[in-house]
């Protein structure tokens, strides 16, 4: 059922050409917005938006690609927007670097662009769409679990969506009344690249418990920001382990996620 179809009212979508960002595109598209889509690859843009026509005929698709670590490259696409005189009555900021492994791998480089897609860019787009929206906004901030807790060889992700979900709800206070919800929605785990699915499997059943589909995380996230809620966590093992974890000592909690987390190295871009 549509639940949006105003000529120049657009759904921004970033990484929409990742597995989350693909269930977000669907999930967005069913409920009748007009769709405006980012990623890093024009390549896979153009395919996807070719997908959508061909299931959604009605409904008008943008593509713009856009490198979310670079500030000229952000701003391009603001431009882009204001000039066609595009209104946002969702952003969906789906886009993250899950980059893992010990500080000292990093190169200097690496740790600018992790932190400048899973945290600049976001508090870019969100003051961006609030000055660009149409009468209603609504704004889904994609955090995680993994931020709730510091997690070492897992630095930069966990600190980046930790400040990621404390940006979102202060964000969301400083919007009431003003017509523009704000929810901040932290999964688990994902079976969308092949070394996630393995990572889960590796995990056994507290893996497959924990580990939701990318359509389930999107459809709950958009209920969840209708509604403007606050903090979402999806999944009900994952909350349960926040719940059975939280009086754990934190020299506890590093223990176990350094000894765990020390085996894994992955850094996907």
């Amino acid at each position: 059922m549509k639940e949006r179809s105003h000529t120049n009212e657009y759904a921004l979508i970033t990484g929409a050409t990742g597995g989350l960002g693909k269930a977000f595109v669907y999930a967005v598209a069913k409920r009748g917005y007009s769709l405006l889509l980012t990623g890093r690859s024009e390549e896979k843009l153009v395919v996807l938006q070719a997908e959508i026509a061909e299931k959604y005929p009605d409904i008008s698709t943008r593509v713009y690609a856009c490198d979310l670590s670079d500030t000229a490259s952000r701003i391009g696409l603001m431009e882009k927007i204001k000039a066609e005189n595009i209104r946002l009555s969702l952003l969906a900021n789906v886009a993250g670097a899950d980059i893992q492994k010990g500080l000292i791998e990093y190169t200097q480089e690496k740790i600018a662009f992790q932190c400048r897609v899973n945290f600049e860019s976001v508090v870019a787009l969100c003051r961006f769409a609030i000055e660009n929206r149409a009468d209603r906004l609504e704004i889904v901030n994609v955090s995680s679990v993994s931020g709730i807790y510091p997690m070492p060889y897992f630095a930069i992700y966990s600190a980046t969506k930790g400040a990621l979900t404390s940006f979102s709800q202060s964000l969301r206070a400083e919007m009431q009344g003003k017509n523009v919800a704000v929810t901040a929605i932290l999964p688990g785990a994902m079976p969308t690249r092949e070394d996630i699915k393995a990572q889960i499997k590796g995990q056994g059943l507290w893996g497959k418990l924990a580990a939701k589909s990318p359509e389930e995380v999107a459809e709950k996230s958009l209920k969840a920001v209708r509604k403007n809620k606050r903090k979402v966590i999806v999944g009900f093992w994952n909350k349960v382990m926040r719940v059975g974890t939280c009086w754990m000592p934190t020299s506890w909690r590093l223990r176990f996620i350094a000894k765990r987390w020390s085996k894994i190295s992955k850094d996907a871009f």
